[in-house]
């Protein structure tokens, strides 16, 4: 092993080290954000649990409505541009929110249009940065950024959901935006100081077919490929209930369980803490056991302890939230580790944009339907028992692997997919999977 590896990227990777800087900086602000924002709904602005289901929906219809059409943009553009200018428009708007609220501007329908406006922001930054990684990383070194960007994405939401509470507590919820809007502009600038810079795109006459034409070859590239579509549909169904508790959640600690706002940001880190944790553990498990073993663990196993979310009480009881919480992350965070890493190695690099935007469309698509059916359920059934269905859909929607070929191998694929001839791939049992070690 040479001694660059033995190293490991954040000390020999400088432009990596500055992507890591940004995106760790951009998801403790965005993470300040998921507890400010809901706080300022309910404390400030006094809304019930359907606005603030609405607030969490708005921040992710984005990616129903440009998410497909975004993919095939960034494959035809250079990556780095649009990250730069979604991390200053996020900055931009956030910083707004308190300054409006000085103003007495604020309100529930602006809050509304800045989580949407924000959120389409983050639909161009995902898909960019999603693509634009392999670029700046041997497929080698790969697994080990997955999981370094994983695991302090991780560490970064334990804090900024810890400190979205602490602030709305001793500062006020709305100028926790301005926590928000720091971190985008420390993201900013460590994007612009990446010294990498990526081709001009060529169009080839394959890339000059139309706007539906490739968003349609994206689709395909899904609907075609055993592994893709299974891993599609589970993200889909998954995300739909984990939102749909998600959006509550803040309604529920404060009214029904009785907490104050810091409580509630500390309640809600220490259940994150369980990323971090699954980011550690997501590499050696699925190296120990197989990739394919490892994510029916971490996403079938690990969130059957959602079931003790609902069940949460005053005093000891709070307990019962953090041991499910930190269950559910753990398993999210490692199985997108595995995931992204069998993205990158799998998919054509060509394709990856309208890959991922074709999967997020899919996947993401559902979390603002899942914000809706939060705040609905809440709103009809009351929170205990809207979180007491949408926990249990969390473990459910793993199913959809158990019963795919997933369960029949032992690692996902490791050679890239074929471009050329037939769409189907390799049979999920064949010789595209890793030999048994």
């Amino acid at each position: 092993m040479s001694q660059d590896v033995r190293r490991g990227l954040l000390r020999r990777h400088r432009d990596f080290r500055l992507l890591w800087c940004g995106e760790t900086a951009g998801k403790f602000g965005a993470s300040v954000t998921g507890v400010a924002m809901p706080l300022v709904a309910v404390s400030t602005l006094d809304a019930g649990a359907f606005e603030v289901g609405l607030l969490s929906a708005a921040a992710w219809a984005p990616w129903l409505v440009i998410g497909l059409p975004v993919g095939v943009w960034v494959d035809r553009s250079r990556r780095r541009p649009i990250m730069l200018a979604a991390a200053a428009v996020s900055f931009l708007l956030f910083a707004a929110l308190p300054v409006a609220a000085w103003s007495g501007w604020l309100s529930t329908g602006l809050l509304l249009a800045v989580a949407l406006l924000t959120g389409t922001a983050g639909v161009l930054f995902q898909t960019a940065y999603s693509a634009y990684l392999p670029s700046i990383l041997e497929p080698d070194d790969q697994p080990e950024g997955n999981a370094k960007l994983h695991g302090s994405a991780s560490a970064a939401q334990i804090a900024g959901l810890g400190s979205g509470g602490l602030i709305a507590q001793l500062a006020g919820a709305v100028n926790g935006m301005f926590a928000n809007a720091a971190t985008f502009l420390v993201s900013l600038l460590c994007l612009a100081g990446i010294r990498h810079r990526e081709p001009r795109v060529t169009r080839t006459g394959h890339r000059s077919a139309s706007l539906v034409g490739e968003v349609r070859e994206g689709l395909r590239l899904i609907a075609d490929d055993p592994w893709f579509r299974t891993l599609t549909l589970f993200g889909a169904a998954s995300n739909l209930a984990l939102m749909g508790y998600q959006s509550i959640q803040v309604v529920f600690l404060v009214r029904s369980v009785g907490l104050a706002p810091g409580p509630v940001g500390a309640l809600i880190a220490a259940a994150g803490a369980g990323g971090v944790a699954g980011a550690l553990a997501a590499r050696r498990v699925g190296d120990r056991i197989g990739t394919a073993r490892a994510t029916l663990l971490f996403e079938l196993g690990l969130p059957l302890f959602a079931l003790l979310i609902p069940l949460t009480v005053p005093g000891v009881g709070v307990l019962l939230y953090v041991t499910g919480g930190f269950c559910v992350c753990a398993g999210v965070v490692a199985g997108n580790i595995i995931k992204a890493s069998f993205q990158q190695r799998y998919c054509p690099p060509e394709l990856l944009g309208r890959l991922t935007a074709s999967t997020a469309f899919l996947s993401y698509g559902t979390i603002p339907l899942g914000a809706l059916l939060g705040g609905t359920l809440g709103t009809v059934l009351g929170i205990r028992a809207a979180m007491a269905i949408t926990t249990a859909g969390v473990p459910l929607a793993a199913l959809i692997l158990l019963f795919s070929p997933i369960r029949r191998t032992r690692d996902l694929p490791a050679l890239p997919r074929p471009t050329g001839g037939s769409p189907s791939v390799a049979d999920p049992g064949g010789e595209a999977v890793l030999p048994r070690r």
